[in-house]
């Protein structure tokens, strides 16, 4: 396992370069503004998950990696119902950001816990 600043390291590069790159594709004020509050969402949710399998014992890592992943699954579902409508943001790129960022990072999670 790689050293808590490394990975935080790796987690912030990732959300850096996804979210400018989303920045780019939606370049309207309203859709930008989904991508940063999905980005914000993103970095919580991520962050939670990577702890709790971060702090799970080894032999239960799997089980830790496979609950952060239905909490993230959860998170997308309660932001696109909860959170999209009152919020006024544009439901296409506020979801996919959310599901891009929480996508790449969880594929980069389960290489950061691993090696």
């Amino acid at each position: 396992m790689k050293s808590p600043a490394r990975t935080i390291g790796y987690e912030v590069l990732a959300f850096v370069a996804v979210t400018g790159m989303l920045l780019v594709i939606f370049g309207e004020p309203a859709a930008r503004r989904a991508v940063w509050f999905s980005a914000g969402v993103a970095v919580v949710v991520q962050t939670v998950c990577f702890l709790l399998a971060r702090m799970s014992a080894p032999e239960k890592l799997f089980r830790a990696w496979g609950v952060g992943a239905l909490i993230r699954m959860v998170s997308l579902v309660l932001y696109a119902l909860v959170l999209l409508k009152p919020l006024d943001l544009p439901p296409t790129p506020a979801l996919l950001s959310l599901a891009t960022l929480l996508f790449i990072t969880t594929v980069l999670e389960s290489w950061l816990l691993t090696s």
